[in-house]
């Protein structure tokens, strides 16, 4: 049985893809599943349609949010270590790429069933908002996937290398083949599913709103889709429309004030609630994220500097808590693992967190981004403003304001729109640390990651994974291969 945001998933899914989710259903047909064929069972499917596995620690690894701490210092974890080393991960284990591939093609089938359950049954009315959130979470998945096991997608390119499975349809047989398209056609077909679903989203079908796509939640995800493809006006009006009336200050996160206040265990409760304006969209994940407290790669104590005075261009601390399980093992200690037991009574059951997949405060980050593309450099500092005005600890708008000029000067660069986008990659890269977010723009913006290595006697030397690397695109599971799927070249 999968969990799911608020019930238990009362229906068995193909999964696609791999043998060992296929070895499940060998001895069954695979259409032998709950017939769905009311809107209140159509509800239920489509909360399964969203990634229950976590997709953090390969892309926190392999970033450069994470640094070899030494010998001795820390756990050694190969869901960790080899992601770390750029080296691909063999096996299914909680954290790992294929984990997340299973998950993303699960979710999918999920949507194919709903959508396919909606087409057969006159549901009217009323299925639309099922029926939209299902496009939307079924290009959600495949947008991921795309990013995550295909070459990044090149503005203005031909993108004509491999993308990955574009699936649209519920299953029929055990094992099925499969083409992967080009990276071209896989956002194309994401693009379409992404407009029509939207199209039909409505925010209040929902008891809990941040588990679902709600109009708000897709729009976020449309800034980051066409973040990646650089039609940069469209960033800019999608992020707009992820907050009441384009306010952001009043739905990002509260760092330097309300979240600062709160002890360890509220704060850990608090940074990923569904009644917190700024998340907007929420996944329960099945993981074991948050136990790894003490990782001999992760967060150490030369990123922990992001957070302190000179790191940023106003010279002060931000209010970022800063934790630690004995220096030099820092956490930012963002989820809170919860567990869901099979029985009331029973002695074991399934971990899991809950997964900001989205925030408003990402969407005003990319809408800057966008802004200093379009040449609209005061609106990107603007943002910026906004944004450093709750996080810097005794902000003032006097001494501590953005202007072009100052981030000019203060990364050296003489071009002032390539500053302006640097100081906006800076500030993600330590306000998202442990969120996995920092991965994406390391592959969108073709920049190289530096990871320290300590060998056996303690010396030091340092790797380097540039723009074009094929090991920046995580492996293709194995076991693809039987559904005719080709692997990533190394």
């Amino acid at each position: 049985m999968k969990l799911n945001h608020t019930k238990t998933l009362f229906l068995a899914l193909v999964a696609l893809l791999t043998t060992q989710s296929c070895n499940k259903y060998l001895d069954t047909e695979p259409d032998n599943r709950t017939e769905i064929n009311t809107i209140d069972k159509l509800s239920q499917l489509v909360t399964t349609a969203y990634p229950d596995r976590d997709y953090l620690y390969f892309t926190e690894a392999a970033s450069d949010n994470s640094e070899d701490k030494g010998n001795g210092v820390g756990d050694l974890t190969n869901v960790i270590s080899t992601p770390y080393a750029w080296q691909d991960f063999i096996g299914s284990d909680t954290g790992s790429p294929t984990a997340y591939w299973n998950a993303c093609y699960e979710a999918i089938a999920a949507a194919n069933q709903a959508l396919e359950s909606i087409e057969k049954n006159n549901f009217g009315s009323a299925a639309l908002p099922y029926k939209g959130e299902a496009l939307v979470a079924r290009a959600y998945a495949h947008f991921m996937l795309v990013n995550f096991f295909a070459k990044v997608y090149e503005i203005n390119g031909a993108n004509n290398s491999p993308g990955i499975p574009y699936v649209t349809q519920p299953e029929t047989k055990v094992i099925q083949n499969y083409e992967r398209g080009t990276v071209a056609s896989t956002y194309q077909k994401i693009e379409d599913d992404l407009k029509a679903g939207m199209a039909l989203l409505n925010g209040t079908a929902y008891e809990v709103p941040k588990y679902h796509f709600t109009p708000a939640a897709a729009s976020a995800f449309a800034a980051r889709f066409y973040l990646f493809k650089g039609e940069w006006q469209k960033v800019v009006d999608f992020a707009t429309a992820t907050v009441p009336a384009g306010d952001f200050l009043s739905n990002i996160r509260p760092i330097n004030t309300t979240l600062r206040t709160y002890g360890t265990a509220e704060f850990n409760l608090a940074f990923t609630r569904s009644d917190q304006k700024y998340n907007l969209l929420l996944a329960t994940t099945y993981s074991l994220f948050q136990r790894q407290n003490t990782p001999r790669q992760g967060y150490g104590q030369n990123l922990v500097k992001m957070f302190g005075v000179n790191y940023n261009f106003t010279g002060k601390a931000t209010g970022h808590k800063i934790l630690f399980n004995g220096v030099p093992n820092y956490t930012t200690y963002k989820y809170k693992e919860l567990f869901f037991r099979t029985t009331p009574n029973a002695p074991s059951g399934v971990p899991y967190i809950m997964m900001p997949l989205f925030t408003a405060d990402e969407a005003l980050m990319n809408r800057a981004e966008a802004y200093a593309e379009l040449g609209q450099l005061d609106n990107a500092v603007k943002d910026i403003n906004t944004f450093y005005s709750t996080r810097i600890l005794s902000y003032s708008p006097a001494t501590d304001a953005a202007t072009v000029a100052r981030l000019s000067t203060f990364y050296n660069l003489p071009d002032q729109k390539q500053a302006v986008i640097k100081t906006i990659l800076e500030t993600k890269k330590f306000e998202f640390l442990q969120e996995g977010i920092r991965w994406l723009d390391i592959i969108r913006r073709g920049l190289t990651v530096v990871h320290n290595k300590y060998d056996s006697n303690n010396d030091q030397t340092f790797l380097e994974l540039k723009a074009g690397d094929n090991r920046r695109v995580f492996q293709i599971p194995e076991e693809a291969k039987l559904s005719g799927v080709p692997l990533n070249p190394r």
